[in-house]
């Protein structure tokens, strides 16, 4: 085997153990022990995170920062990936924001001159328009590791009535409409709750047990009976021009649904918070919506056409 394929597959290896020896590698890799020291000292100075510990149970760790080893992106593939971090720059607030600038700049920098001169171009002629919005959501990267991790949270919440204090639970956070919301299990409530991420004015860690959800997720979480009580039902009947118009959304919910004959019908579940958002966007359709069976929705709408009613009256 050639040194620099050795240097790759114990890149590999390394970065899959949580723990080893050199006498392990050396063993694995079919050389001596002073050759495996002079490759993790390579790959030490490649940027590998390793440390050693000593004693009798000693031995070599990763760090949990792990490098990843180097991996044959195609142009189209190359480019793809950084246009998808590429999109999120019209976010606010990201999980991972500082990461994704940092793979960003890598990427780019690594690229083929004539790679760099394409994107350029590309850049002006696509994109993939969010909402901007003003509001923060400082504490995402908080809220998704305790979901993975199934962690209970203490946070201080700013609802438009009040502030309150409650523990809960994260099962995931999603973005809708340029927003984050949080989907958590509330132990004041005792029930799951929708929140919205920037509405979190303190978050910390609690001592409190956690639930088992750990197979509950956003995608499944219908499927396990699991309910936003925070979320407003809507059902919506639609023409064949209020299809098209409705196509245009970028609503992960309501769905759209679209019979045979291009009419369709919207149906789902929004937060309480956006009823507004919907009320305008379903006043805008005018005759090609009629919304049934959501009565707080249907409320919202003729709220807002008395107010607009007042005003030009």
């Amino acid at each position: 085997m050639s040194k620099s394929k050795r240097l790759m597959e114990l890149m590999m290896a390394v970065n899959h153990k949580r723990k080893f020896t050199v006498k392990e590698l050396a063993q694995e890799f079919g050389v001596s022990q002073r050759t495996i020291l002079r490759d993790l000292q390579e790959l030490s100075e490649l940027g590998v995170p390793l440390y050693s510990e000593v004693g009798p149970h000693g031995g070599y760790r990763v760090l949990k920062e792990r490098i990843l080893p180097p991996i044959a992106f195609s142009e189209e593939e190359a480019v793809a990936i950084f246009f998808s971090i590429h999109a999120l720059r019209h976010y606010s607030s990201l999980p991972f924001e500082a990461d994704a600038s940092s793979a960003l700049r890598k990427f780019y920098h690594y690229m083929a001159q004539d790679t760099r001169d394409r994107i350029d171009q590309m850049k002006s002629r696509v994109d993939f328009v969010s909402p901007a919005r003003q509001a923060q959501s400082p504490y995402l990267s908080i809220l998704l590791d305790a979901a993975i991790q199934q962690q209970v949270l203490l946070i201080d919440y700013e609802s438009s009535e009040k502030r309150t204090s409650r523990e809960v639970q994260p099962i995931g956070i999603y973005t809708r409409n340029g927003l984050w919301y949080c989907l958590a299990y509330c132990f004041q409530s005792d029930d799951f709750r929708l929140f919205r991420c920037d509405r979190m004015v303190a978050v910390a860690a609690s001592t409190a047990e956690p639930r088992d959800f750990r197979h509950v997720h956003l995608e499944n979480r219908q499927a396990k009976g699991v309910i936003e009580q925070d979320a407003v039902a809507l059902y919506a009947e639609l023409t064949k021009e209020g299809v098209q118009m409705c196509e245009g959304e970028p609503w992960p919910e309501p769905k759209l649904h679209i019979r045979s004959d291009g009419t369709g019908w919207l149906e789902g579940s929004i937060p309480r918070g956006d009823l507004l958002f919907f009320a305008k966007f379903f006043i805008s359709l005018g005759h090609v919506v009629t919304i049934k069976n959501s009565p707080e929705l249907l409320d919202c709408i003729k709220r807002t056409l008395s107010e607009l009613m007042a005003k030009y009256d």
